[in-house]
C-alpha cells in the first residue's frame, strides 16, 4: 500500500540528494510517485531506511501517536545486538506473539529484523506491541 501523508516521528537529520534534511518532530511529509517531500524538495524513497528510521505514515490522521509507539517500541528493545538479560526477554515475547510475525521480515527466520510494514501498522497492533515489551508512552 502507498501512503500519501508522512510525519516526521523523531528530528530527522541526514544527508539526501537534494542536501541537508533537517526536520523537527511532527513536521509534514508527501509522498509523490514513491518519494517523500517536503520544503518542495525530494527527501528520500518512501522505502528507504532513512523513511522508516524517520518518518511514519499519517494517512488516517493518527501518525504522532504512530510515531511515539514506533519510537517506544524501538528504544524499549534495544539495539538487536543486545539481547541480554532483560532485553532478551522482551525479544522472546515478541517472537512468541503471533500478532507480531506479519512484522518480521521473512528474509532471515533465525534473526528479528522489523519490516516496512511495521512502521506503518495500525496503532491498535502498536499499542499492543508496546505493553507486551513494556515501552512507556
Amino acid at each position: 500500500m502507498e501512503y500519501k501523508r508522512y510525519l516526521v516521528r523523531r528530528r530527522a537529520r541526514f544527508l539526501s540528494a537534494s542536501g541537508l534534511v533537517n526536520l523537527p518532530w511532527g513536521a509534514a511529509a508527501e509522498n509523490r510517485d514513491g518519494v517523500l517531500w517536503a520544503g518542495g524538495k525530494p527527501l528520500c524513497i518512501a522505502t528507504s531506511q532513512n523513511a522508516k528510521d524517520y518518518f511514519v505514515q499519517d494517512d488516517d490522521g493518527r501518525g504522532q501517536e504512530r510515531g511515539r509507539l514506533v519510537t517506544a517500541i524501538l528504544a524499549r528493545l534495544g539495539p538487536l545486538d543486545a539481547r541480554q538479560g532483560g532485553a532478551s526477554a522482551r525479544w522472546e515475547k515478541i517472537w512468541a506473539d503471533p500478532r507480531c510475525r506479519p512484522y518480521k521480515r521473512k528474509e532471515d527466520e533465525d534473526y528479528w529484523l522489523w519490516n516496512e510494514a511495521f512502521y506503518n501498522a495500525p496503532v491498535s497492533d502498536l499499542r499492543h506491541i508496546a505493553e507486551l515489551v513494556g515501552a512507556k508512552v
